[in-house]
C-alpha cells in the first residue's frame, strides 16, 4: 500500500503568514476562492456580487476568500483595495507562487473556484454578466457560482463544473 503525503496548496495571509489553502475551520463545508486583482475593472465591477455570495452562503458553511495572485501587488495595495470597494469584511490571501491559481485552473480575474473536501467541483465565472471583453449584459442571467454552491452545500454534483469567465489574464502563468 502506497502512502502518499497529505497535499498542501501554500499562499500567504496579508499579514504575510503561510495559510494552506485546502485547509478550512470546523463547521466549513465549502471553500470558495474569488480570483481578483486590484487593477481589473471586470473584478471591480463585481464586487457587489461577492459581498451578495458572501452574505447569502456564509450562514450555510461556506467560506470565502478573495485571493490576489499577482506577486506586485502589496499588502497595502490590496487592503487598499479591499477598503475602496467595501470588501474589507472578508477574508483574502495573496498567492504570489501562483501555486492555488495552478491547483484550481484559474487564468482570469474574477474567476472563481468551489473547493469542497480538498477537490475543485466548480471553477469559473461567477455569472454571465459579461459575454465578452467590453461586452456585458444589462443583468445576468445565469448565476454559476451560485447555483454552484446550491448543489455543493446541498451534497449534489454541481451541474455545470467549468464555465468560462470573462476578465483580465492573470500574468506570470508560464513560470
Amino acid at each position: 500500500m502506497a502512502i502518499f503525503p497529505l497535499l498542501a496548496v501554500l499562499v500567504q495571509t496579508l499579514n504575510g503568514a503561510s495559510l494552506d489553502a485546502l485547509a478550512a475551520p470546523a463547521g466549513t463545508r465549502a471553500i470558495v476562492y474569488v480570483f481578483t486583482s486590484t487593477d481589473c475593472p471586470v473584478s471591480n465591477r463585481y464586487a457587489p456580487e461577492i459581498r451578495r455570495i458572501d452574505q447569502a452562503f456564509s450562514t450555510r458553511g461556506a467560506l470565502l476568500r478573495l485571493v490576489y495572485p499577482s506577486p506586485h501587488e502589496s499588502q497595502a495595495a490590496i487592503r487598499e483595495h479591499m477598503s475602496q470597494f467595501a470588501l474589507s469584511d472578508l477574508q483574502a490571501v495573496r498567492d504570489p507562487d501562483l501555486a492555488l491559481v495552478k491547483f484550481v485552473g484559474a487564468t482570469i480575474t474574477p474567476e472563481a473556484a468551489v473547493i469542497v473536501a480538498g477537490k475543485v467541483v466548480y471553477r469559473g465565472r461567477i455569472d454571465d454578466r459579461y459575454v465578452d471583453l467590453g461586452l456585458e449584459r444589462p443583468a445576468p442571467t445565469t448565476y454559476d457560482l451560485s447555483e454552484a454552491l446550491e448543489a455543493a452545500l446541498d451534497g449534489r454534483p454541481v451541474p455545470h463544473p467549468v464555465t468560462q469567465a470573462v476578465g483580465c489574464y492573470i500574468a506570470d502563468l508560464t513560470r
